[in-house]
């Protein structure tokens, strides 16, 4: 056959046609390599690589395409920010080493996922629409601990002894590590989101935070459990909005503290806590129809209004006493333990019965208030696993405890599987001269930092 084309069309001719053959092949390699990417390179400095395994190392750069499987190494000095297609960014800090263990992304797909190996160093992340959308479709590995992402902007170091050395360099006093958030989730079942004032909506997971002004909502069929900072609890039911109008809590002076919400719509069962006990006037339940105070209470709302033709609440209490006063009214009802009341715009009556008993009551709800808001005391030299988060939730899990972490909070856990949040801001976090993944001008961010000028409390 080939001597047939040979004579009919010359060897030139047939030359070509083997080019093209070539680059068809080629052309249709390039475009299953295309077709793999899963991010790629916005900004690199220094010597870094991306190697799949069994393949050749690819330097760093920008627009550098990026697979699953993919390992990224940066050297002393260098930085790489990477961008993956669910809009995830990351800044992988000098001296670091990261695997993409795994990474699927379409969207609204509800298998979406992303497993990310950090093997040493660190990086700075700012997370996407996979961790945004499942509360358990993204985490990061390490050798200490196991980080659960849940929509988040957070910092993650593998510390030896370079951290100890950074931070020495930093000539300001460490701030306190403060837990900013009113309550934390201490059980949920079915969906449940908060919405802040600016009416930004988020999922809630296990451990997720509450801040005051946000409104928590249960869907259809859904409950949640909250434990506040000042040991309060609250057990929310099925279809209700509950927001935080203003927590204080201070545990060195606690009868300072303040303590209002309203329920919006649905029901709960709540316990008030510390700020109750010393100052039951800084205390208050507000509903559709009434005002509630307290003097150290389990208290049942009630203010499910479906089939019923005007706005209605039912009060119960199952421990201490409360103070009922019906909107618009100044003259108020104390109910003792064991005592109900119906109120509406219309008409005040007794309660024969409690209605809220199909909920658990949160008393009987096992909370461990060290691990949600305490702290204690770690180093800054200690090797581990440290975990600043910027904004969101992230859970550090070890071998044996787990941590969870919202907005202004670091954690750590160590080589032995203990997790704490230590009592002071690491310096070497608090002032980190790497540049954020969206940072406008990372070059020169990277400059400024190498030279000592950054400005101050730059992680936030």
């Amino acid at each position: 056959m080939s001597s047939v084309i040979n004579k009919r069309l010359g060897r030139p001719v047939v030359r070509a046609l083997a080019v093209c053959v070539s680059c068809a092949c080629l052309l249709s390699w390039q475009g299953a390599a295309t077709a793999q990417a899963i991010g790629e390179v916005e900004f690199s400095r220094g010597v870094g690589f991306a190697q799949a395994e069994g393949q050749s190392p690819r330097t760093l750069g920008k627009g550098l395409p990026l697979k699953q499987g993919d390992r990224l190494t940066t050297s002393d000095g260098a930085s790489a920010i990477v961008k993956l297609q669910d809009g995830t960014r990351m800044t992988v800090r000098p001296n670091s080493e990261m695997l993409i263990q795994q990474y699927q992304f379409r969207e609204n797909a509800p298998d979406n996922n992303m497993v990310m190996q950090l093997l040493r160093g660190g990086f700075r992340a700012i997370t996407g629409l996979i961790s945004k959308n499942s509360p358990n479709a993204a985490r990061v590995m390490t050798k200490t601990a196991t980080v659960g992402i849940r929509g988040t902007d957070f910092d993650a170091r593998l510390c030896t002894t370079e951290c100890k050395a950074e931070s020495a360099k930093v000539p300001e006093k460490p701030r306190v590590n403060a837990v900013l958030a009113s309550a934390k989730v201490v059980s949920a079942v079915g969906e449940v989101n908060s919405v802040d004032p600016a009416g930004a909506r988020r999922r809630l997971a296990l451990g997720g935070s509450v801040y005051p002004g946000e409104v928590v909502e249960t869907s259809p069929g859904a409950t949640a459990v909250l434990a506040f900072r000042d040991d309060s609890r609250m057990t929310l039911g099925a279809g209700t909005r509950f927001r935080v109008d203003s927590f204080v809590f201070d545990d060195q002076s606690p009868k300072d503290g303040r303590f209002l919400v309203s329920l919006l719509r649905g029901s709960m069962r709540a316990l008030t806590g510390i700020i109750g006990k010393t100052n039951n006037r800084n205390v208050g339940f507000t509903t559709a129809t009434a005002t509630i105070g307290i003097r150290g209470t389990g208290l049942d709302l009630d203010c499910s209004d479906e089939g019923r033709s005007e706005e209605s609440c039912r009060f119960y209490t199952w421990l201490g006493s409360i103070e009922v006063t019906q909107k618009g009214q100044t003259t108020l009802q104390v109910l003792e333990a064991g005592q109900g009341l119906y109120v509406s715009a219309s008409s005040v009556r007794p309660l024969t019965a409690p209605t809220l008993q199909n909920l658990p009551r949160p008393d009987g709800v096992p909370v461990d208030t060290q691990q949600l808001f305490g702290s204690g005391v770690v180093d800054d030299g200690q090797e581990g696993l440290f975990v600043f988060v910027r904004d969101g939730h992230i859970e550090v899990t070890s071998s044996n405890q787990t941590l969870h972490l919202g907005k202004g909070e670091t954690g750590f856990a160590a080589a032995n599987g203990t997790t704490a949040r230590p009592t002071l801001m690491p310096l070497f976090l608090e002032f980190d001269r790497t540049p954020m993944p969206d940072s406008k001008n990372p070059l020169l961010t990277t400059v400024l930092g190498e030279s000592g000028a950054r400005p101050r409390q730059q992680c936030r």
